[in-house]
């Protein structure tokens, strides 16, 4: 067999070392137009910060490396895919190197193309002050102009904006985070938690602009200046990261794809066309607290889904559980986890669902330290089964956000959480773990709500 791969990140990477792991002799042609693969985005702003070093660290895996697990499998960088015929399973590909065009056959199709930053209908974007945030070029482009800057604006404010954010206030910059047309970090949290990350970054110097959206940008040799709809703001530089949209061209009007142009997969990770499976990026999770579609661009997803295609295509095997799209933000000496869906997102889908905000220390009072945690459980109040999860605190409750994703996974109820079985130790926690008494919160607010 012989199965083309499209793309070598993190889903492509993925597929190629379990199709090897499982048939080390199929023959597997990787075609990515990168001189590079495996690059992990999401230490961007740890290598700005400076707390990691060397950019090339980022990369987990290269072309040689993925060559050595089989004898038939070829990885070509700087080829670009220019289109795909499923109809005729076949490929056109252009090496970047000398312009050379030729096609390609194959009997299994993996996409893993990834997205593109969205890059947002604001005049002036492509101003040379202005940058964009994905891979490790845009990094190296960002760590160059910020060496000399005082003043840096982040527009934009999901999960790399405000870790961009962060990761220049503690090099010494001026920051200014710039947020307008969607909430803080509204994607993963209510407002409820957003309103305490916002005071965070003010904490620590950030200038936030939480209710303007940028529509101007301009630059002279040593500004860029910033019009929004409140008023005209000026820095050094702008990093611009509002977000991502899969990167799916080459299988238009040829496999199904939901209305945000991500691809649309089977439990196996299988397309429409039964001979092309995809994953990462440019394909939408099956979000389990909606169960539906949704565009969740995380490498979590993305490896995962990359193992599952690289099982499945080999012969349909394993399912695809879905996903809670649990993640987790470490800002200063605090960290964000969530899993699931937020209250104002599951009401936009027309959800009958209601939360409940507790703030309580993780250990007894008595202790020489305790801290506190703010926790948001999201809840349907028909089924009383848990949808979302919010935490931020000083101390570590990521481990927290994935036993409520497992809890979420198997449809567990706000009733099972206030009385599943946690240990007690008073080093750890109280008689009563903390996520007990999230959930006791839950069950006492849906009951009085229901007399």
């Amino acid at each position: 067999m012989k199965i083309a791969v499209v793309g070598c990140t993190h889903a492509g990477t993925a597929a190629v070392r379990q199709i090897l792991t499982e048939q080390p002799e199929t023959q597997v042609e990787v075609y990515e137009r990168r001189a590079d693969i495996s690059f992990l985005s999401c230490g961007i702003a740890l290598y700005l910060e400076g707390l990691v070093e060397r950019l090339e660290s980022m990369f987990y895996a290269d072309a040689e490396e993925l060559e050595r697990l089989g004898p038939n499998v070829h990885v070509h960088l700087r080829h670009d895919v220019l289109s795909i015929d499923a109809a005729a399973h076949l490929i056109s590909v252009q090496d970047m190197a000398d312009g050379h065009t030729y096609t390609e056959a194959y009997d299994k199709l993996i996409m893993a193309t990834g997205s593109y930053p969205v890059v947002p209908p604001i005049q002036g974007v492509s101003q040379p002050r202005v940058l964009m945030c994905k891979n490790a070029d845009d990094a190296t482009a960002i760590k160059l102009a910020a060496a000399d800057a005082k003043t840096i604006a982040i527009v934009g404010g999901g999960y790399i904006g405000v870790e961009l954010t962060e990761a220049f206030s503690h090099t010494g910059k001026s920051v200014l985070l710039i947020n307008g047309v969607h909430g803080l970090l509204s994607h993963y949290v209510d407002s409820e938690i957003s309103d305490q990350v916002a005071a965070e970054l003010a904490q620590h110097g950030v200038v936030t602009r939480l209710n303007e959206t940028a529509l101007k940008f301009e630059s002279d040799a040593e500004r860029v200046y910033i019009r929004t709809d409140v008023a005209e703001r000026t820095a050094d530089i702008a990093v611009v990261c509002v977000g991502f949209q899969p990167m799916t061209e080459l299988l238009d009007d040829q496999v199904m794809m939901n209305t945000d142009h991500s691809i649309h997969v089977n439990d196996y990770m299988q397309t429409s066309d039964p001979d092309i499976y995809a994953a990462g990026d440019a394909v939408a999770v099956h979000f389990n607290p909606t169960g539906t579609d949704a565009y969740t661009p995380l490498a979590t997803n993305a490896v995962r889904q990359g193992k599952l295609a690289g099982i499945n295509v080999l012969g349909n095997r394993v399912r695809y559980m879905g996903t809670q799209a649990t993640s987790a933000l470490r800002l200063y000496d605090k960290t964000l986890a969530c899993t699931g869906i937020t209250a104002a997102r599951a009401r936009k889908y027309g959800l009958n669902v209601d939360a409940v905000t507790v703030v309580e220390n993780y250990r007894p009072e008595f202790m020489p330290t305790t801290a506190p945690i703010t926790m948001r459980l999201v809840y349907d109040r028909d089924t009383r089964q848990i949808l979302g999860a919010q935490l931020f605190s000083a101390y570590d409750i990521t481990q927290s956000a994935n036993l409520l994703s497992v809890m979420i996974q198997n449809r567990n109820t706000i009733d099972e959480l206030a009385y599943v079985d946690m240990l007690f130790n008073p080093h750890y926690d109280k008689p009563w773990h903390y996520l007990n008494l999230l959930g006791q919160a839950a069950v006492t607010q849906c009951d009085a709500k229901r007399n």
